[in-house]
Formats: C-alpha cells, structure tokens, sequence
C-alpha cells in the first residue's frame, strides 16, 4: 500500500479538505484530545475496512463512533439509556466513550460482530469542526500501526502512516496523551473496559452506584474472550524493544538493573530519575505519582525508546489507581505482561 500523503495544518482550509475526503468515502488522520486517530465514516462500511487495511488492524477489534451532538445518536444507537445519559451530562464532550446498544446505521465493519457500539464526543475544536463541516458521524481508531505505540503528534502519525492515507491534520500535540475512558452501560451494572483520563471514581460519581472494572484492564484478556472494548488485546501499544516492568523503590529498581547490565538494558523512569540511573540510558515518562502528567508523556516516551534504538527497556511501574490505571493499563500491554515484583 503506498499512496500520496499530504499533511496540513488543521487550519480552515484542512477541515474542508478532510471533511470532503470524509465524504468521497475516503480516511484521514486528525488530532483528537486524546491521541491521534485515523478518521471513516460510521456508515460507510468500505470506508471503515480501509481503517483496517492502514493500520493492519485485526476485524475483531471494534472502533469507536464520534460525534459532536447527542442530536447524532439516532440511528447509531438502538438507545439512549439513563445511564449514558448521566455520563453524557458530565463528561461529554470530553474522552469517555459510552459503549450501548447498537443502532441500525452504523456499518458492521465498527463492531466486530458485537451488538454494541461505543460513542465518544471530542471536545478537540478540530475534530468537532471536521465531523460539523462533513456531516459524518466517524469511526476512529489511534492512527499508529496495530500494535505500535499510539501517535500524540502529527509527526508520530507520518511515522507510522505516511503512504497509506491521504491526509493528516496537524493540530499540534494532544492534551490528554491516551485513549478515551470506555464504559458500558448495556447489562445489569456498569463496567469499565478500559481506563483513561476520566477515572473509575468520576464514574461512579456521576452515576451514583458501583461501576464494575473488567479484569481485562490489569490481567491479560482470558483465551478465547471477545474484546468488548478497543485497546483490550494480549499485546498493544509496544515498542520494538522487550519491556519489563519492575515494581518496587528506585534503589531496587536501580540494583536490577545493574544486575543485569550484561543485556545492555535502557530504562523507562519518572521524571528526574535519569541521573540516578547512569550510565544506562534513560527515557522520562513523567513525574512520580502523577497520572496526568504520566498520560501526556507515556506513547511519547515508548517511541523514543524505539528511536534510540534500545532492544531491552526496564520500566518504573506507575500506581494502579485514578489516572495512572490508564498508564499501567497501556504499559502493561506494552511490556506483554512482564511485570517483576522486586
């Protein structure tokens, strides 16, 4: 697959650009507050395949529907339930994906089979502007290969993507830095499938009841079970070096390490620990304890690994609540489960 590239800046004149591509029945790249994601229209379902053919993207892994106005839901959801009304009331627009019932319109290609279907809407001025101007609702996943680190900045995505869409926007480097929150509402209880910014504890606020975690998020996805959700598979999110997380102090952290110097190993730390660490080399992921500055840094930082050209990283382990669930969860799948308690 190689075709023309182009990249602009998401300026007025590349919203209209990509809303008309959007249109033809073609994919483009955009920013989002989240990541960058590759861009089709929901209702188009040869639209949707080319999604998969540029990512290289497994068909059983659904895609996420984006709108801009609950006014779009008709037909994309069978229903609107009193559930996803209370989240939509809180956090839309903003990155929580709702996953219901599936409607009719949305082409089967996005759900993988499932009889559900997870909406999100941005609150990114550009994707907003491009789903007004093209009248399209979108399904869209990161814009990165399957399986490689996902794209906070346009650069990233010409990385992965150059030659295999015809456009990306650059609208500079996302706020959030990883994938939306996705909860269902469909079933007895609310369950969280994958975390992100806004919290399990957000959650249950909003809806005022327990909201169930998928053990899926911190354990590996049991054989043989549906992914439910995006961003649920065995391995996701990687690098080409073998990562292993380490959990424990900084000095334990530090005498592993050491102790295996023989493999030549770089290190994946929180910010200011780089100098501790010498003479491996180091990439800062943000600040110890900070989930929000941990997100905005984490795919970032896993591509600079690639960059240096490490082939064996040993990574500090965030906290596995609030925000930083949702830099475990990534990081987890970026080391294919490789966790060492020191």
């Amino acid at each position: 697959m190689s075709i023309e590239t182009l990249l602009c800046p998401a300026d007025q004149a590349g919203v209209a650009r990509a809303a008309a591509l959007l249109r033809q029945g073609e994919i483009i790249a955009l920013p989002t507050e989240t990541v960058y994601g590759i861009a089709a229209d929901a209702r188009n379902g040869s639209a949707v395949k080319k999604i998969f053919a540029a990512k290289g993207r497994p068909q059983d892994n659904p895609l996420i529907v984006h709108i801009d106005d609950v006014g779009m839901l008709p037909g994309l959801v069978s229903e609107f339930p009193e559930r996803a009304r209370l989240l939509a009331a809180a956090f839309w627009p903003g990155p929580l994906t709702i996953i219901m019932p599936r409607g009719p319109e949305v082409a089967d290609e996005c759900c993988a089979g499932l009889d559900t279907v997870g909406i999100r809407m941005p609150s990114h001025p550009v994707v907003r502007q491009v789903i007004e101007a093209s009248g399209c609702a979108f399904a869209a996943p990161s814009a990165n290969r399957s399986g490689r680190p996902s794209p906070t900045t346009a650069q990233d995505v010409w990385a992965d993507m150059q030659g295999r869409l015809p456009l990306i926007l650059d609208g500079g480097p996302c706020a959030v830095g990883v994938e939306s929150t996705v909860v269902s509402v469909v079933g007895a209880k609310p369950t969280l499938f994958r975390p992100g910014h806004i919290t399990l504890e957000d959650l249950e606020r909003a809806l005022g009841e327990e909201v169930e975690l998928s053990p899926a998020i911190l354990e590996k996805l049991a054989e043989g079970e549906v992914a439910r959700s995006p961003g649920m598979k065995y391995k996701h999110y990687a690098p080409r070096a073998d990562i292993t997380i380490l959990e424990g102090t900084l000095e334990q952290f530090k005498a592993y390490v050491e102790a295996h110097a023989a493999q030549d190993p770089a290190c994946l730390c929180f910010a200011g620990e780089g100098a501790k660490l010498a003479p491996f080399p180091c990439v800062e992921y943000g600040r110890e304890g900070d989930g929000d500055d941990q997100a905005r840094h984490i795919f970032r930082s896993l591509r600079a690994l690639d960059e240096q050209g490490d082939r064996v990283v040993y990574a500090r382990c965030p906290r596995k609540d609030g925000v930083s669930m949702a830099v475990y969860n990534r990081l987890i799948r970026a080391a294919a489960f490789r966790v060492v308690a020191l």
